[in-house]
């Protein structure tokens, strides 16, 4: 038995090549018995489950034949996809987890999250974040009409793109003192997330010895994945042509 650890593939239907990918990464890389952790962006945007699109609907018949192969499917939300819900969960066979997941790999504790939380130099984001994750803001969005929803996403969306160009480097990674203070806190030895687009492992000194920062890429050039056994963890990269 194996765990799979991928994020940020952002899906959608403009680039049918990366749902492909997926496809193929789910029905030749996992057999029955693993386990799968979604954490999150598995959508380029996502703005509500009534607004589920052919892409959408496609994944989840494929995750939702993984369930019946015996593969267990988990998913922590995303900066880009907090508005997915228990209606797509339960149609793609998904178990939704917190924001932070603690898991037991093979005698090391680790800590399961998106990443986005542990940028906190960008106070511009973290501001959105407080509200994209409070319990009002949400319901609100979704009350709104769906062709509403999808245009106030694209422009979010154009308005993030132009803001990235002008943030540094630093602001946009995580903040290295809010890595100690959450696998700290957690007691955990292991931090995997992904959101910053920059697959590595990092060694992280703690009060209670090196622990390690496991950082997942995005799918774009190619597939990125976590493969954890009994012999550890392995970050592994595949070309996306060849899938």
């Amino acid at each position: 038995m194996a765990v799979y650890c991928i994020s940020d593939l952002h899906l959608s239907e403009a680039r049918p090549q990366l749902t492909a990918a997926l496809l193929r990464f789910l029905q030749q890389q996992l057999y029955p018995g693993d386990q799968l952790y979604i954490l999150g962006d598995l959508f380029d945007v996502w703005v509500g489950d009534d607004a589920a699109d052919s892409c959408a609907l496609t994944v989840a018949t494929a995750l939702r034949q993984c369930q019946q192969r015996g593969i267990a499917t988990f998913y922590i939300h995303g900066n880009r996809d907090f508005l997915l819900r228990d209606g797509y969960a339960a149609l793609a066979g998904l178990t939704l987890l917190p924001e932070q997941h603690q898991i037991d790999f093979y005698g090391t504790r680790a800590l399961l999250m998106h990443g986005d939380s542990l940028c906190t130099r960008d106070l511009a984001y973290m501001n959105f974040r407080r509200k994209a994750r409070g319990w009002w803001w949400p319901r609100l969005v979704l009350l709104a009409p769906r062709w509403y929803r999808r245009r106030r996403a694209a422009a979010y969306r154009a308005h993030s793109q132009m803001v990235k160009q002008v943030k540094s480097l630093e602001i946009m990674d995580v903040t290295p003192d809010e890595v100690v203070r959450v696998m700290t806190e957690s007691g955990c030895r292991w931090l995997i997330h992904g959101h910053t687009h920059r697959p590595a492992c990092h060694r992280v000194k703690l009060a209670a010895g090196d622990g390690w920062r496991l950082v997942l890429g995005e799918w774009h050039d190619s597939i990125s994945y976590l493969r954890i056994d009994e012999r550890g963890p392995q970050l592994c990269f595949t070309p996306l042509a060849s899938g």
